[in-house]
């Protein structure tokens, strides 16, 4: 048994992300997989623990910590090292913007819960629920990559030379619009950021491939 344990679905974006942090932070965690497509989210066993009835939750000493932004920062503050936010004000305040044109613009409506409403109450096929999805992680990435690829705080990640907020939320992104065929040719700086990442070994390791759910 580990102090912490990570109840997530192999191919959640908002999960790797916290798979990420974990790694980074060199923090063993039980990993606990739950199927969304079996609907495994919503058992009574995981609204005791998550309400929402949603992936991530990490169950840590002092009781589950569900939302993969909160749980990223409570990480950072309570094991500082590598630090997931530079130093100041303003490059913490960049750092956050950045993570959340991921977090809270992209995710929200293209997440599983999404998609499904979409098929389940308007006869949404796969084919348009990808074009949906791609709609979404287009704008999305436009903003990114306009961000950084002009402003000089970008360097071989989203801020600086070593992974922050931004990165792991960056890299879950990415590899989540491979699976909607999100045409990645528009975005050179965010594709370079990305390689970036995947050679990190603790993001490469976080990556749904590597899960014991995957499928």
């Amino acid at each position: 048994m580990t102090d912490f344990a990570l109840h997530n679905y192999f191919r959640s974006s908002t999960s790797v992300r916290v798979r990420a942090a974990l790694n980074l932070k060199g923090l063993s965690y039980d990993y606990i997989p739950l199927s969304l497509l079996k609907g495994e989210q919503a058992s009574a066993e995981h609204l005791a623990l998550n309400p929402s009835g949603l992936v991530p939750t990490l169950v840590t000493p002092d009781g589950p910590l569900p939302q993969s932004m909160a749980i990223l920062e409570w990480l950072d503050e309570a094991y500082p090292e590598p630090p997931l936010m530079p130093q100041g004000a303003w490059a913490r305040a960049r750092v956050r913007s950045l993570a959340h044109i991921v977090a809270l613009d992209i995710h929200p409506v293209n997440n599983l819960r999404i998609l499904k409403h979409l098929e389940d109450s308007f006869g949404v096929d796969a084919a348009g629920k990808a074009a949906w999805f791609r709609r979404w992680a287009d704008a999305g990435m436009l903003a990114l990559e306009t961000r950084l690829s002009a402003e000089p705080e970008t360097g071989d990640f989203c801020h600086g030379d070593t992974v922050t907020l931004a990165d792991l939320c960056l890299f879950a992104q990415v590899l989540n619009n491979a699976r909607f065929e999100v045409d990645m040719s528009a975005y050179p700086t965010i594709s370079r950021i990305h390689a970036n990442c995947m050679a990190v070994p603790a993001l490469e390791q976080a990556a749904p491939a590597h899960q014991p759910d995957a499928v």
